[in-house]
């Protein structure tokens, strides 16, 4: 084959990939990689662990109003707004979905003095079988809030963790 019918295939397969991608819509615009919407959230405090000991915990339930926009499936961030009362970002990175915030006078030492937690919630999509699903619109995770080391006379991080589900609402 000469040279010449070499450059006319290369050209000629050039040319009909670029008509065959010029028709594809941008990434993005039929993905949806974010999650967007009104969420029922539940934080389940009977099985919440406090500092690593089983404990019962009053359950959280609330709504939440999630905003994101993404670059990419793995590149997304946010806002989430719950009717509790708080706003915090919503974020990527690594497959999990982060939300953190501060939670003021989260708990009391006996002295009656608050102490502020560092709530993070650590969520990912999840299938009717417990299985990582990316398709799913329902998220499992945990939400976890640390206190201060040394706060109320002791040198350890209070730390609440509790199992988190949240689905449309």
């Amino acid at each position: 084959m000469s040279v010449s019918r070499v450059s006319a295939c290369v050209v000629a397969v050039a040319a009909a990939t670029a008509v065959s991608l010029s028709g594809a819509s941008p990434a993005g615009a039929t993905e949806q990689w974010g999650i967007n919407g009104i969420y029922a959230t539940s934080s389940n405090g009977d099985w919440a662990k406090v500092n690593d000991r089983y404990e019962d915990q009053p359950p959280v339930r609330s709504n939440w109003t999630i905003s994101t926009q993404c670059l990419s499936p793995t590149e997304c961030s946010g806002t989430v707004t719950s009717d509790a009362g708080w706003t915090a970002p919503i974020y990527t990175t690594n497959g999990l979905w982060y939300v953190k915030r501060v939670v003021p006078n989260w708990r009391f030492c006996a002295d009656g003095t608050p102490i502020e937690g560092m709530q993070v919630y650590k969520i990912y999509p999840v299938g009717f079988d417990g299985h990582v699903d990316l398709d799913s619109v329902e998220y499992t995770g945990e939400d976890v809030t640390t206190g201060p080391s040394g706060s109320c006379g002791r040198n350890q991080w209070p730390v609440v963790r509790m199992p988190f589900y949240m689905r449309p609402a």
